[in-house]
Order: C-alpha cells, then structure tokens, then sequence
C-alpha cells in the first residue's frame, strides 16, 4: 500500500516531536495537516536503552520542546507538569535536571497532544529513495517500510539518531553474551542472574558508568568491572563559560567558523558531552567502591588505560585480550557478559548513507538550515537532524537547540512551499 503525504518525518523522538510542535505553532493549517511522523516502535520512550529509575538528565528542563523558542506554549514540559498534576511536588524537588522517565513521559504526552500533525507508531523505515521527474530532478522520496507499506513524500525530515557504535572486536561474540547500551533496559531481563557472575562494561563515560552501576545493582552476586582506554573517570565540563556553546546562538558562530576552528572546538568540547560523567554519577561510583575495599568484599573494579584488542569464548566463557597502554603487557580478562558503553557512530546512520547512494552524492553535507545539499531539485527537499555536529557544533545531537532547529526546519519549508506548490493533496 501506497500512501502520499508533504511532509513525512522518521523518528518521533525528541528532534521530530520538537518540529510537530514548532508545525503546530508556526506552520500553515495545510502543512501541518500534510506532516506525517514515523515511529518504529509502538510508543514513545526517550533514551529507550537506558531509560533507569534513577537516572537523570543533563540538560535542563528549560531546554525542552518548544520554550526557548516559544516560552508560553502550551507544549513546554512546565505545562506538561501542570497538566499531569505533578508541579508542585517538581518544583519542590529543587533541580533543573527531570528525571529521564519524567522526560519520557513528557514526549509521550507531546504527541498524544498535537491535533494536526499525525504520528504513525510501528513503522520502521527499511530504505529511502528519491523519485525523479522527467527532467531528472528529484521531486520526492519513496520511504518503505517494515510493514509492507511506502509513503511517497515531497518533503523529508530524518531523525532517526546514530547507529549503535559496537567495536569490531567484539562483533563476534554471540548475542547473548554482549548487550550495547541502547537495548539494555530491553534486554538485561533475559540475562540469568544465577550463571552470570562476572560482567566487564567498556567505555569511561557517562552511559558506560551507568550501565557499571545498573549490572552491580542488578546482579547484587556478580563481579562488575569497568574497562577503559583512559587514566580514569572524568567530571564533564561544564562551567559556564563553555556552556554557551549550547546556546542556540551559537550555531551561527560555528556554522560561519573554518574548518579548522570547528576541528578545535569539537576536540576542546568533547569532554562537555561524550568524554564524562556527571558528578553525582562519579561520587556515586567512587564511594561504593571505598566501601567494598573497606569490607574486604571488592565486586566493583575499574581497569583503566587498556585496550581490547581481540575477544572470543572459550569453555563457554568471554574470553578479552588485553594490552596495557602503559607497558605494552598482554593479559587475557574471562567472563560472562559484556555491556558495550560505545556509545554511537559519528558517521551519517546508514538510511542516510543509502539515500545519498541512491542520489549519487559522495559526501553528506546540509545547509545552516539543515536541508540536504542535493542535486538538482524540483520541489523536493530533506533535512537532517541530530547528525550535523560537524557543521552545527557538539549541541546538534542534544535537547539545547530543539526548539530553535525546529523552527529553522519549519520557516525553510513554508518558504519552500511559497515558492513550490505541494505536490500532494492530504486527506
């Protein structure tokens, strides 16, 4: 089945909710009505891998949706408190930072509250591909689905995320013996406590740390061990003065900066947003561990400047070559399980890769608005969110510039429109 729509939008996380918001609010009746969101799964779940009782954002609640771009929408997560009858009790909690599960439950509540954007749930996009007129111009996308189904849209919005960045070294292991962090709230449930023992976790940041102190929590009779590249845990850099690197504002200042300052900028940030960890999470950490070394019952081990260099199982044991980066000495770590805080890839996800494969483009690039840069267009455009680090700044892939990219997305699409009619008539 084939269905046509202006607008089509993959991924109702945070970025494309953000942009059904700023449709509401800004959007003509007509574009709005004529967008269209996809979302693979059956609800809406933020940071579904690691969505943990006790864990946090980073961000402020005030970088929401819509409120630095709109602060008295009625789509702002302050709003959503008043409306669920939870305000009071947040802010007599006294933090900017929600917990996840409260976020959560905000985008579900988000969706659930459009009227004019439609959101679609299991609908998993397997490919797109551009459609061409006579005058080989793209003029639209085919998306299909997992479903069976294809909808035909003159313009497109990805937001889908990153790919799960799983190291080549272990992508031989069996897939029961090794979880990334973006399905382990999903899949940790299927783990036997009673035969799992020891659990080796690999990264030294944030979701790394977090996935150290879920599997200790969890299994109260395992071994969990940290391995890591680095000297050892950091805070995340975050004073003040390099916060407003996620002013929204300051996109413009690194959208217009040479490629080498921008090179410099990322690599000086990184520790702002990938390399770190939140303080509560680190004294959290290093306090279990100076308990367990005072009783003599030490099950929480950090490894630190050590590379794996090959895995494999063994006598039905996970078995990780190991080389010291401070001497060079080789050394073998056995276990049951391993938790992957890799993180994402940092390259374009791979529908974006195929998509431009199939426009014949070599390299990836968008606009300061974020639309694709294409061949020779007639009508057609896409953008790209949560991906443009590289000319938009390290806030790209936050919640810091929702509100402002999606209105950016929007204002590029009603002049787009003015200037090319709608392909599509929307029922």
């Amino acid at each position: 089945m084939r269905n046509e729509v202006e607008v089509l939008a993959l991924g109702a996380g945070p970025a494309n909710l953000a942009l059904a918001v700023a449709m509401e609010e800004l959007a003509a009746e007509e574009l709005a009505a004529g967008t269209y969101i996809a979302e693979a799964h059956d609800g809406i779940v933020w940071q579904r891998g690691m969505l943990l009782p006790w864990t946090q954002s980073q961000v402020s609640f005030v970088k929401d949706l819509v409120t630095l771009r709109n602060p008295r929408s009625k789509f702002s997560f302050i709003n959503f408190l008043h409306s669920v009858g939870r305000l009071d009790e947040f802010v007599n909690l006294g933090t900017f930072t929600p917990y996840r599960q409260e976020i959560s439950n905000y985008l579900q509540w988000v969706a659930d509250s459009v009227s004019r954007v439609r959101i679609g749930y299991g609908k998993r996009a397997l490919s797109v591909a551009p459609t061409w007129n006579a005058d080989g111009r793209v003029d639209g996308w085919l998306t299909r689905f997992a479903d069976d189904t294809e909808t035909l849209s003159q313009h497109l919005v990805i937001g889908t995320g990153r790919d799960p960045l799983v190291p080549e070294e272990f992508a031989g292991l069996p897939a029961d013996r090794l979880i990334h962090s973006s399905t382990y709230t999903e899949r940790i449930a299927d783990v036997d406590a009673s035969t799992t023992r020891r659990i080796v976790v690999i990264g030294g940041a944030q979701s790394a740390a977090e996935l150290l102190w879920a599997a200790h929590q969890e299994f109260p009779s395992a071994e969990t061990t940290m391995l890591m590249r680095s000297i050892g845990l950091k805070n995340y850099e975050s004073s003040k003065f390099t916060n407003e690197i996620f002013y929204p504002s300051f996109i413009d200042e690194f959208h217009a900066a040479a490629p080498e300052a921008r090179g410099q900028l990322l690599r000086e940030m990184h520790l702002s947003n990938y390399g770190g960890l939140a303080p509560a999470m680190l004294e959290t950490l290093y306090r279990q561990r100076y308990l367990e070394r005072l009783s003599g019952e030490e099950r929480l081990r950090m490894i630190t400047m050590t590379d794996v260099v090959a895995t494999r199982v063994e006598d039905d044991e996970v078995v990780l070559s190991l080389v010291d980066r401070r001497t060079g000495r080789t050394d073998e770590l056995r276990c049951d399980l391993v938790l992957l805080g890799t993180g994402f890839r940092g390259a374009m996800p791979a529908l974006v890769q195929g998509l431009a494969a199939e426009l014949g483009i070599d390299e990836v690039t968008v606009n300061r608005g974020y639309r694709l840069q294409l061949p020779a267009t007639d009508g057609a455009s896409c953008y790209l969110q949560g991906v443009n680090e590289a000319t938009h700044g390290i806030a790209d892939s936050l919640l810091s510039v929702l509100a402002s990219r999606s209105g950016d997305i929007v204002k590029d699409l009603l002049a787009e429109r003015r200037a090319v009619p709608a392909f599509a008539e929307i029922g």
